[in-house]
Protein backbone atom coordinates (compact mmCIF):
# COMPACT_ATOMS: atom_id res chain seq x y z
CA UNK A 1 0.00 0.00 0.00
CA UNK A 2 2.65 2.67 0.74
CA UNK A 3 4.86 1.36 -2.12
CA UNK A 4 2.21 2.05 -4.54
CA UNK A 5 0.28 4.59 -3.12
CA UNK A 6 -3.13 2.51 -2.56
CA UNK A 7 -5.52 1.87 -0.19
CA UNK A 8 -6.22 -1.83 1.09
CA UNK A 9 -9.13 -2.20 -0.99
CA UNK A 10 -7.27 -2.07 -3.80
CA UNK A 11 -4.91 -4.50 -2.55
CA UNK A 12 -7.31 -6.90 -1.74
CA UNK A 13 -8.54 -6.67 -5.74
CA UNK A 14 -5.10 -7.22 -7.32
CA UNK A 15 -4.70 -10.25 -4.78
CA UNK A 16 -8.19 -11.74 -6.21
CA UNK A 17 -6.91 -11.54 -9.47
CA UNK A 18 -3.51 -12.70 -9.06
CA UNK A 19 -5.41 -15.32 -7.35
CA UNK A 20 -7.80 -15.96 -10.15
CA UNK A 21 -4.87 -16.18 -12.59
CA UNK A 22 -2.99 -19.35 -10.64
CA UNK A 23 -0.38 -16.85 -9.53
CA UNK A 24 -0.81 -16.63 -5.25
CA UNK A 25 -2.90 -18.58 -3.16
CA UNK A 26 -4.76 -16.96 -0.93
CA UNK A 27 -6.13 -18.35 2.88
CA UNK A 28 -7.97 -16.42 5.19
CA UNK A 29 -5.26 -15.63 8.50
CA UNK A 30 -2.28 -16.32 6.12
CA UNK A 31 -0.45 -14.46 3.79
CA UNK A 32 -0.86 -14.18 -0.04
CA UNK A 33 1.54 -17.03 -1.16
CA UNK A 34 3.18 -16.76 -4.86
CA UNK A 35 2.04 -20.15 -6.59
CA UNK A 36 3.27 -21.78 -10.39
CA UNK A 37 1.07 -21.30 -12.56
CA UNK A 38 -0.23 -24.32 -14.96
CA UNK A 39 -0.96 -24.68 -18.25
CA UNK A 40 -4.68 -25.81 -17.53
CA UNK A 41 -5.40 -23.14 -15.11
CA UNK A 42 -4.18 -20.44 -17.76
CA UNK A 43 -5.99 -21.67 -20.64
CA UNK A 44 -9.04 -21.70 -18.53
CA UNK A 45 -8.98 -17.46 -17.86
CA UNK A 46 -9.26 -17.20 -21.41
CA UNK A 47 -12.66 -19.32 -21.86
CA UNK A 48 -14.44 -15.89 -21.19
CA UNK A 49 -12.66 -14.69 -24.56
CA UNK A 50 -12.86 -17.51 -26.22
CA UNK A 51 -16.72 -17.64 -26.17
CA UNK A 52 -16.70 -13.89 -26.85
CA UNK A 53 -14.94 -14.75 -30.28
CA UNK A 54 -16.68 -17.62 -30.87
CA UNK A 55 -20.24 -15.36 -30.87
CA UNK A 56 -18.94 -12.61 -33.36
CA UNK A 57 -18.70 -12.93 -36.81
CA UNK A 58 -16.33 -15.40 -38.32
CA UNK A 59 -15.29 -16.64 -35.01
CA UNK A 60 -16.70 -20.65 -35.38
CA UNK A 61 -14.54 -20.73 -38.33
CA UNK A 62 -11.82 -19.40 -37.13
CA UNK A 63 -11.84 -21.56 -34.03
CA UNK A 64 -12.22 -24.44 -36.30
CA UNK A 65 -9.21 -24.21 -38.24
CA UNK A 66 -7.28 -23.33 -35.23
CA UNK A 67 -8.40 -26.89 -34.55
CA UNK A 68 -7.51 -28.44 -37.62
CA UNK A 69 -4.21 -26.90 -37.87
CA UNK A 70 -3.60 -27.88 -33.99
CA UNK A 71 -4.72 -31.55 -34.43
CA UNK A 72 -2.93 -32.18 -37.73
CA UNK A 73 0.22 -30.91 -35.64
CA UNK A 74 -0.77 -33.38 -33.05
CA UNK A 75 -1.28 -36.56 -35.88
CA UNK A 76 2.01 -35.81 -37.74
CA UNK A 77 3.75 -35.53 -34.40
CA UNK A 78 2.31 -39.27 -32.78
CA UNK A 79 3.18 -40.63 -36.41
CA UNK A 80 6.41 -40.07 -35.70
CA UNK A 81 6.94 -40.57 -31.63
CA UNK A 82 4.36 -42.34 -30.96
CA UNK A 83 5.82 -45.94 -28.80
CA UNK A 84 4.47 -49.06 -28.71
CA UNK A 85 2.61 -48.32 -24.93
CA UNK A 86 1.21 -45.09 -27.17
CA UNK A 87 -0.19 -47.21 -30.09
CA UNK A 88 -2.00 -49.62 -27.41
CA UNK A 89 -3.50 -46.85 -25.59
CA UNK A 90 -4.76 -45.00 -28.92
CA UNK A 91 -6.44 -48.00 -30.30
CA UNK A 92 -7.95 -48.58 -26.82
CA UNK A 93 -9.33 -45.47 -27.65
CA UNK A 94 -10.30 -46.33 -30.94
CA UNK A 95 -12.04 -49.59 -30.11
CA UNK A 96 -14.41 -47.62 -27.52
CA UNK A 97 -15.22 -45.18 -30.00
CA UNK A 98 -16.47 -48.23 -32.36
CA UNK A 99 -18.48 -49.60 -29.63
CA UNK A 100 -20.70 -46.08 -29.45
CA UNK A 101 -21.12 -46.26 -33.16
CA UNK A 102 -25.68 -46.56 -32.13
CA UNK A 103 -25.30 -44.64 -28.67
CA UNK A 104 -24.75 -40.38 -29.79
CA UNK A 105 -23.75 -39.92 -25.52
CA UNK A 106 -20.94 -42.45 -25.71
CA UNK A 107 -19.71 -41.78 -28.67
CA UNK A 108 -19.29 -38.23 -27.79
CA UNK A 109 -17.08 -39.35 -24.94
CA UNK A 110 -15.48 -41.91 -27.16
CA UNK A 111 -14.50 -38.91 -29.63
CA UNK A 112 -13.30 -36.84 -26.78
CA UNK A 113 -11.06 -39.70 -25.16
CA UNK A 114 -9.69 -40.85 -28.95
CA UNK A 115 -8.45 -36.95 -29.60
CA UNK A 116 -7.14 -36.76 -25.85
CA UNK A 117 -4.98 -39.60 -26.61
CA UNK A 118 -3.33 -38.00 -29.50
CA UNK A 119 -2.73 -35.12 -27.32
CA UNK A 120 -1.28 -37.34 -24.49
CA UNK A 121 1.02 -38.73 -26.92
CA UNK A 122 3.03 -35.50 -27.01
CA UNK A 123 4.18 -35.67 -23.47
CA UNK A 124 3.61 -31.72 -23.70
CA UNK A 125 1.35 -30.57 -20.72
CA UNK A 126 0.73 -27.93 -22.69
CA UNK A 127 -0.42 -29.21 -25.74
CA UNK A 128 -2.73 -31.26 -23.40
CA UNK A 129 -4.46 -27.70 -22.20
CA UNK A 130 -4.84 -26.53 -25.77
CA UNK A 131 -6.72 -29.68 -26.25
CA UNK A 132 -8.71 -29.49 -22.93
CA UNK A 133 -9.62 -25.86 -23.97
CA UNK A 134 -10.49 -26.13 -27.57
CA UNK A 135 -12.91 -29.45 -26.45
CA UNK A 136 -14.64 -27.14 -24.10
CA UNK A 137 -14.72 -24.14 -26.11
CA UNK A 138 -16.33 -26.32 -29.31
CA UNK A 139 -18.00 -28.88 -27.70
CA UNK A 140 -21.70 -27.15 -28.49
CA UNK A 141 -20.07 -27.63 -32.27
CA UNK A 142 -19.20 -31.52 -32.17
CA UNK A 143 -22.73 -31.85 -30.12
CA UNK A 144 -24.41 -30.57 -33.08
CA UNK A 145 -22.29 -32.37 -35.89
CA UNK A 146 -22.72 -35.85 -34.75
CA UNK A 147 -26.92 -34.78 -35.15
CA UNK A 148 -26.31 -35.28 -38.82
CA UNK A 149 -27.05 -38.85 -40.26
CA UNK A 150 -24.43 -40.30 -40.83
CA UNK A 151 -21.94 -38.47 -38.76
CA UNK A 152 -20.88 -40.82 -36.30
CA UNK A 153 -19.75 -43.75 -38.80
CA UNK A 154 -17.92 -41.32 -40.72
CA UNK A 155 -16.14 -39.89 -37.90
CA UNK A 156 -15.39 -43.53 -36.27
CA UNK A 157 -13.81 -44.17 -40.32
CA UNK A 158 -11.55 -41.15 -40.29
CA UNK A 159 -10.63 -41.79 -36.57
CA UNK A 160 -9.60 -45.57 -37.92
CA UNK A 161 -7.39 -44.09 -41.04
CA UNK A 162 -5.87 -41.77 -38.36
CA UNK A 163 -4.66 -44.44 -36.40
CA UNK A 164 -3.72 -46.68 -39.20
CA UNK A 165 -1.55 -43.75 -40.40
CA UNK A 166 -0.09 -43.39 -37.03
CA UNK A 167 0.51 -47.05 -36.30
CA UNK A 168 2.26 -47.45 -39.60
CA UNK A 169 4.37 -44.21 -38.94
CA UNK A 170 3.31 -41.98 -41.46
CA UNK A 171 3.32 -38.64 -40.49
CA UNK A 172 2.15 -36.98 -43.99
CA UNK A 173 -1.08 -39.72 -43.72
CA UNK A 174 -1.44 -39.07 -40.16
CA UNK A 175 -1.59 -35.40 -40.88
CA UNK A 176 -3.87 -35.23 -44.60
CA UNK A 177 -6.27 -38.05 -42.18
CA UNK A 178 -6.85 -35.70 -39.57
CA UNK A 179 -7.41 -32.33 -41.83
CA UNK A 180 -10.30 -34.58 -43.59
CA UNK A 181 -11.81 -35.42 -40.33
CA UNK A 182 -12.05 -32.23 -38.96
CA UNK A 183 -12.76 -30.72 -42.51
CA UNK A 184 -15.96 -33.40 -42.46
CA UNK A 185 -17.13 -32.65 -38.57
CA UNK A 186 -16.82 -29.06 -39.95
CA UNK A 187 -19.26 -29.30 -42.67
CA UNK A 188 -21.80 -31.56 -40.50
CA UNK A 189 -21.81 -28.60 -38.28
CA UNK A 190 -22.57 -26.35 -40.70
CA UNK A 191 -25.29 -28.62 -42.32
CA UNK A 192 -26.78 -29.23 -38.91
CA UNK A 193 -26.36 -25.44 -37.70
CA UNK A 194 -28.41 -24.50 -41.69
CA UNK A 195 -30.95 -27.10 -40.20
CA UNK A 196 -31.91 -25.59 -36.84
CA UNK A 197 -31.69 -21.85 -38.07
CA UNK A 198 -34.57 -23.27 -40.62
CA UNK A 199 -36.60 -24.63 -38.26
Amino acid sequence: MERFGVGRPAVREALFALQKMGLVALSSGARARVTAPTADRVLSELAGAARYYLSAEGGERAFQDARAFFEAGLARHAAIHATEVDLAALKRALDANARAVRDIEQFQKTDVGFHLQLALISRNPIFKAIHDALESWLMQQRRYSLLVPGALKAAYEYHRKIFNAVAAGDPDRAEKAMRDHLASVADYYWKAKGRRTAD
